[in-house]
């Protein structure tokens, strides 16, 4: 049974205690000797976090890309700055930035690594100097079709609705965690 993320007295929602899940961090796995067999009161495993379930999907969401990008010749993050320029060119640093979750500083490596490669260009803005524009090149639209084979719905073992179903539920996770932070700051 896992405990809910955050909650310390113990509490579960789960009924997998003792089972044998196959999980990567063997949380709920009692069959291994160096595993206690159930945990204490108020304690909590990696395997109980919710953080860590979304940390290492990500990561496992990385290796699954792995090929696909390299044949692309991409990282990650360039990649999805790509995607984010194919759905609307000619956005500005900051406005990328924002979509992708990005500080600046960040992002300017990436986008100086794809304007070198030739998939975009970036340009000040003459209404506004102080602003920077990315535009695709046409290298930079032809990557959608070299790239959109990288559909990783079937790879998830989860059934199509399935997935836009938990999709929405960790963007709408990941809006109120930003927005719960924001009212902290």
């Amino acid at each position: 049974m896992r405990p809910i993320e955050g909650h310390k007295s113990g509490s579960t929602t789960g009924s997998s205690a003792g089972s044998s899940t196959g999980s990567r961090d063997n949380s709920s796995d009692s069959s291994r000797g160096s595993q206690k067999s159930k945990p204490s009161a108020g304690e909590r495993r990696l395997g109980d976090f919710l953080c860590f379930a979304i940390y290492s999907a990500n990561l496992a969401f990385g290796r699954a890309y792995r090929k696909g990008l390299e044949d692309l010749g991409l990282t990650y993050p360039q990649w999805i700055a790509i995607v984010a320029l194919w759905e609307q060119d000619g956005q500005t640093v900051s406005e990328l930035g924002e979509k992708m979750f990005l500080e600046s500083n960040t992002l300017t490596p990436v986008l100086k690594k794809l304007e070198a490669m030739g998939y975009l260009r970036r340009q000040r803005d003459a209404a506004d100097e102080r602003q920077v524009r990315i535009s695709l090149t046409e290298a930079g639209r032809l990557l959608r079709q070299k790239g959109m084979h990288m559909n990783l719905v079937a790879s998830t073992g989860l059934k199509p609705d399935e997935f836009a179903r938990l999709q929405e539920s960790v963007v709408t996770l990941r809006d109120n965690l930003i927005k719960a932070t924001a009212e902290e700051a």
